[in-house]
């Protein structure tokens, strides 16, 4: 049977780290489409856990604990309730929607986080997060190894006292690239998602030069600037920034031009 839908007959990417990738596949799925899985960036626990079992020893101490991705969630909340229910007065921020859902998967209700635009500015521009809030207050930042310093080294301009705890490590995909290339070569790789600048270098790391030049004159959507700068820099031709979230993802498929011979 045909499949219906305005993403009818196209093959997506789908780069998300294999564990945050189901929503966004079965969305694409849901629009008629078919999502080619192939996650960018492998998660893993972090290979030092002592600084995660200190922060987790002295929380109570924290006013506010911010989680940079459902991933920071996931590697910390566990461990933590372990130790018993979420402090009382501990207030929870998440740059994303998708964090703010992973909490509240755990019992964490009450999270501070942007509405409109999901990064660390956003984040940054919250009354919560402002200089008469949080100076002389310890703030804990559970994120991956490495990132940008933006958000711990601002709060700290405003008198935060910030411990940034990393909770999990990113790395390179073990998969090369064949499934793409056989993709592309098929004729049957519409479009490619990316979600994270780390990951699109990875991707383009990986690929030979024929690689590369699929790559470019593929449709490559992503949902905030700065990937797009990236994209751009990487001589992708075919960059389109769409909303944030999967939802913004999707709609940004839905929406394309597609080429009417395809």
């Amino acid at each position: 049977m045909t499949s219906a839908g305005p993403l009818a007959g196209k093959t997506i990417v789908v780069t998300r780290p294999r564990a945050q990738a189901d929503a966004l596949a079965a969305a694409i799925a849901a629009a008629g489409g078919e999502p080619l899985l192939f996650p960018l960036l492998e998660i893993s626990p972090a290979d030092d856990h002592r600084g995660l079992d200190e922060a987790l020893a002295r929380l109570p101490d924290y006013t506010l604990a911010v989680f940079i991705s459902p991933n920071a969630v996931d590697y910390s909340l566990p461990a933590l309730l372990a130790r018993g229910p979420w402090p009382a007065g501990l207030v929870p921020a998440a740059v994303g929607q998708g964090t703010v859902k992973a909490l509240a998967a755990h019992g964490v209700a009450g999270c501070v986080a942007p509405t409109r635009r999901f990064d660390s500015e956003a984040l940054l521009e919250l009354p919560e997060l402002q200089a008469d809030r949080v100076a002389g207050r310890r703030v804990a930042i559970f994120r991956g190894d490495g990132g940008r310093e933006l958000l711990a080294d601002t709060l700290r301009a405003r008198g935060a006292a910030v411990d940034c705890i990393t909770c999990y490590r990113r790395s390179a995909p073990a998969l090369g690239p064949a499934p793409l290339m056989a993709a592309w070569r098929a004729g049957r790789l519409d479009a490619v998602t990316v979600s994270s600048s780390e990951g699109l270098r990875y991707l383009a790391d990986m690929l030979d030069a024929d690689g590369r030049r699929f790559l470019a004159a593929t449709p490559v959507l992503v949902p905030h600037e700065r990937i797009a700068d990236n994209a751009r820099a990487l001589g992708l031709d075919k960059v389109v920034l769409t909303a944030p979230a999967d939802a913004g993802i999707i709609a940004g498929l839905c929406a394309y031009n597609w080429p009417k011979n395809d």
